[in-house]
């Protein structure tokens, strides 16, 4: 997926192979560096060679995406309360939530949904062929 991704970014860009190299080079991030060539990002995108994390690094903020998403990894299913406890902005209409907004949504969403799909009781959960005995 990396490769397909990489292709699509460069030319969503409008860059040849050499001119993303040239915006690689002039935005490393270490003196020491190899300089990158159009050659070895061709490379990349046919999936002959596989960049260094560094390499990713700096494409992932060249082109302002996650590595996750440069990589090819996607989150089609997630929990509502991961995505609420994580770092992560969450946006509405543009404007990203602060943390008392955050809360509040998250206390709607979980009031709704408690509503829409009770838990369940301890008791219901019991089969009619099992026993309970009382403790004394």
């Amino acid at each position: 997926m990396f490769p397909i991704r990489l292709r699509a970014l460069r030319q969503g860009r409008g860059l040849s192979l050499s001119g993303l190299a040239k915006e690689l080079n002039q935005v490393a991030s270490h003196a020491d560096e190899r300089p990158n060539t159009g050659h070895q990002i061709g490379s990349w995108e046919r999936g002959v060679n596989t960049p260094s994390y560094l390499e990713v690094l700096k494409l992932a903020d060249f082109f302002n995406v996650s590595l996750d998403f440069l990589i090819g990894r996607d989150y089609d299913d997630f929990e509502i309360e991961d995505l609420f406890a994580s770092n992560s902005r969450v946006r509405f209409n543009g404007k990203t939530l602060n943390t008392a907004d955050r809360n509040a949504v998250y206390g709607m969403i979980k009031g709704y949904l408690r509503a829409k799909y009770p838990p369940e009781d301890d008791e219901q959960k019991l089969s009619s062929d099992q026993v309970t005995l009382p403790l004394e």
